[in-house]
C-alpha cells in the first residue's frame, strides 16, 4: 500500500494553471485535496478542475488544516496516496511548510510539484533584475495595521534594492486589498515619518491578475499611481530601488513607466 502525500501547485489564475506533471498526481490519487483560502485564483472553477481530474475534490478550509492540524490530510495519506493541490507554488504559504513538516515527522513520504508562483511572475513581468530584491513584506488590512512594511521598504531602499509587497487577503470573506488601498496606507505612515518611502514623488509598480489573459501592469509615481485603475484583485506592488538602465527601458516598454525613468537610473 503506498503512503505519500503530494503537494501540487496551481498557479495563478484558473484550472489551467496546473502543471501536466501536477494533473497527472492528482489523477492517480486515491484522494484529491483543494484550499483557496491562502491566494486568489481570479477564474477558477473547481468544477472543471474534477472534470480534468476525474475525481471528486474536496475542499479544505484554514480550521481544517491550521486547528485541525490537517488530520483530513494525513489520515487519507496514511491509508494511500494524497494529493493537495494549493494556489500559487505549494510553500509560499507557511501553513504548508508546517504541514510538511508534521508529514515528515510522521514518517510520511512527501513529494512537490511546483507552479508558477507571484513572486518569480511580477518581477519577471516587470523586467527588473531578480537578483536586486530585498526582503519581501506584506501590507496588513487596517485593523492589523503595521508600520513594519513602511520600514522595510526604507531599509531595503538604502541598499539600492527593490521590495516586492504583497498585500493581504481574506478569501473567506472576499475580501482583497487593492493597490489603492494599499497606497494609502502607506502614505498614512509618510506624513508620520517623512522619509520619502511614500511620497507623491516616489515611483511603484503595480500588477493585477498575473497569470490571467488580460493582467494590468503600471509603473509610475505614486502622485499618479494611487489614482490609476488596476481593475479587479488580485494584487501586487514593488517598490524599486536604484534602477539599472535596462530596468528602467524595460518599465517603459512593459509597464507605461514615465520616460523621466531614464534619467534616473544608472
Amino acid at each position: 500500500m503506498l503512503r505519500e502525500l503530494v503537494f501540487v501547485g496551481l498557479g495563478l489564475n484558473d484550472e489551467n494553471g496546473i502543471t501536466l506533471q501536477g494533473l497527472q498526481e492528482a489523477q492517480s490519487a486515491d484522494h484529491v485535496f483543494i484550499e483557496l483560502y491562502t491566494s486568489l485564483l481570479p477564474d477558477f472553477s473547481l468544477r472543471n478542475l474534477e472534470n480534468l481530474v476525474g475525481k471528486p475534490i474536496q475542499v479544505l478550509s484554514r480550521r481544517n488544516l491550521e486547528e485541525e492540524n490537517g488530520r483530513l490530510l494525513f489520515d487519507a495519506a496514511e491509508a494511500g496516496k494524497a494529493v493537495f493541490l494549493v494556489p500559487g507554488d505549494p510553500f509560499i504559504a507557511t501553513t504548508h511548510v508546517t504541514l510538511r513538516v508534521e508529514a515528515a515527522k510522521r514518517s510520511l513520504p512527501t513529494r512537490v510539484v511546483h507552479g508558477a508562483s507571484i513572486i518569480s511572475a511580477i518581477i519577471g513581468v516587470s523586467g527588473l533584475h531578480n537578483y536586486k530584491f530585498g526582503k519581501t513584506v506584506t501590507i496588513p488590512f487596517p485593523e492589523n495595521f503595521s508600520e513594519t512594511p513602511y520600514n522595510v521598504i526604507a531599509q531595503n531602499k538604502q541598499l539600492g534594492m527593490h521590495t516586492l509587497c504583497l498585500l493581504d487577503l481574506n478569501a473567506t470573506e472576499r475580501r482583497f486589498m487593492t493597490i489603492r488601498e494599499a497606497l494609502g496606507l502607506l502614505q498614512g505612515i509618510e506624513e508620520k515619518k517623512q522619509q520619502g518611502i511614500a511620497a507623491d514623488d516616489a515611483l511603484a509598480v503595480g500588477l493585477a491578475r498575473a497569470g490571467s489573459n488580460q493582467p494590468t501592469l503600471k509603473a509610475d509615481f505614486l502622485r499618479e499611481l494611487a489614482n490609476f485603475d488596476f481593475g479587479q484583485p488580485p494584487m501586487t506592488l514593488i517598490f524599486p530601488g536604484q534602477l539599472h538602465f535596462t530596468e528602467a527601458d524595460a518599465l517603459i516598454a512593459f509597464a507605461g513607466a514615465p520616460t523621466k525613468l531614464r534619467s534616473l537610473a544608472k
